[in-house]
């Protein structure tokens, strides 16, 4: 009997959450097929079969967190070459006991059907009760997307014929609310950013940037065939910036009283995902040319998005970013992605009449920006010159793009 154990499956997990059994007590499964999905604080993750053979027990139940090397399920191996084999020291041979040959018929086993999807798509299909493998896929490759489900759902439920309106009597009788489950990459979320909360003594600091003329400059970027997402600019922005001020690139280390000055720039980009808030990172963001960066972020965006996340894509970060513009926020006070000592978020942008050094009123395209820090490591001057400083690179972006030469 072969155990099916909780295994790392990157970045130095110590325990996961069974979301989803993609198998049952019974069913026939082929090596590396998945048989089971795992949930962690960063991604959701499917385990694969170590052998063929049949499904025999099924130990851990769905919703229950366990720790790095709990048996999941047993599977008994149909092949004995798929065994593990002990190895001996070699000894002398030993004389051989007569063998009786004996012939079994041969037993064909179909081969379990497996449909290519993501993990979020598999999700939905199972909060529509739908099973995944009847629904047809519109991509040469197989892979059922998340249109397919819902193109399947609303086949399923589309009505036959109108029935006429059905009017009930209005009352005003109590019910239960309505519950929904806390656990999973929810639950992760919940308990990073209680531990920052706890630990991290936050202070936020508020600022307003003119971006009217780097708006100008990506417009005649754009215009010759050049578009570079504007995170692009504030990433070069802020890595000149905390080369300045050391400070909020650092993370604090109380066990040996000192603060740790990073020397390589991850970025986390704060980005929010059918699942919830994740922080994918770009790596070595000082080295990228702007047209790089750009192409990073549009990459890490579609992953995000489709639930595709990478474990490379999650690791640790050096600072953090958010830009939650789009969505139309005019302020916040952000939290901390512990154990770094700061992070920043960009706001709405939009025009508005302002006075000019001239005393002219003039409309100008201008964004609020929130930056919140660990009170521990810096004070509040210190953040205001740090800012300063990402402001008027962002204001005078020819001043910026001098600093990449």
């Amino acid at each position: 009997m072969i155990e099916v154990k909780l295994h790392d499956v990157g970045e130095g997990m110590t325990e996961g959450e069974i979301a989803h059994y993609l198998v049952q007590v019974g069913d026939h499964v082929t090596t590396d097929q998945p048989v089971v999905e795992v949930a962690t604080d960063k991604m959701v993750a499917e385990l694969p079969a170590p052998v063929s053979g049949i499904v025999k027990e099924i130990i851990i139940p769905v919703g229950q967190t366990v720790q790095v090397g709990t048996t999941l399920l047993h599977i008994e191996a149909s092949n004995a070459s798929d065994m593990p084999v002990a190895v001996t020291p070699e000894a002398s041979p030993a004389p051989e006991p007569a063998s009786v040959a004996v012939t079994a018929p041969p037993v064909q086993v179909s081969p379990a059907k497996r449909v290519l999807a993501t993990p979020y798509t598999r999700k939905i299909a199972r909060d529509h009760g739908i099973d995944i493998e009847t629904v047809m896929a519109s991509d040469p490759s197989g892979r059922v997307s998340e249109d397919d489900v819902l193109r399947f759902v609303q086949t399923a439920t589309a009505p036959q014929e109108t029935a006429s309106p059905i009017i009930k009597e209005v009352t005003y009788q109590e019910t239960s609310p309505e519950t929904i489950p806390f656990r999973g990459i929810r639950k992760q979320i919940a308990k990073k950013m209680t531990q920052s909360l706890y630990t991290i003594p936050h202070v936020t600091h508020f600022e307003e940037v003119d971006m009217t003329r780097l708006l100008a400059l990506r417009a005649e970027w754009k215009t010759a065939g050049r578009n570079i997402n504007v995170n692009a600019f504030f990433i070069k922005a802020l890595i000149v910036a905390l080369k300045e001020y050391p400070v909020f690139h650092a993370k604090l280390d109380e066990a040996n009283a000192c603060i740790r000055l990073e020397q390589d720039f991850h970025f986390g980009m704060a980005t929010e995902t059918p699942d919830g808030l994740m922080v994918p990172v770009i790596r070595h963001a000082d080295q990228l040319s702007l047209t790089e960066l750009h192409e990073q972020l549009v990459a890490l965006q579609q992953r995000a998005q489709n639930g595709a996340l990478r474990a490379a894509d999650l690791k640790p970060s050096t600072f953090t970013m958010s830009n939650v513009g789009p969505l139309g926020s005019t302020g916040a006070t952000p939290i901390i992605n512990y154990p770094e000592t700061a992070l920043i978020a960009f706001h709405k942008t939009k025009k508005r009449a302002c006075v000019d050094e001239n005393d002219q009123i003039v409309v100008r395209s201008m964004m609020n920006l929130s930056m919140s820090f660990d009170h521990r490591v810096a004070d509040g001057a210190t953040a205001v010159a740090f800012t300063n400083r990402f402001v008027s690179l962002i204001e005078h972006p020819t001043t910026l793009l001098l600093e990449l030469i």
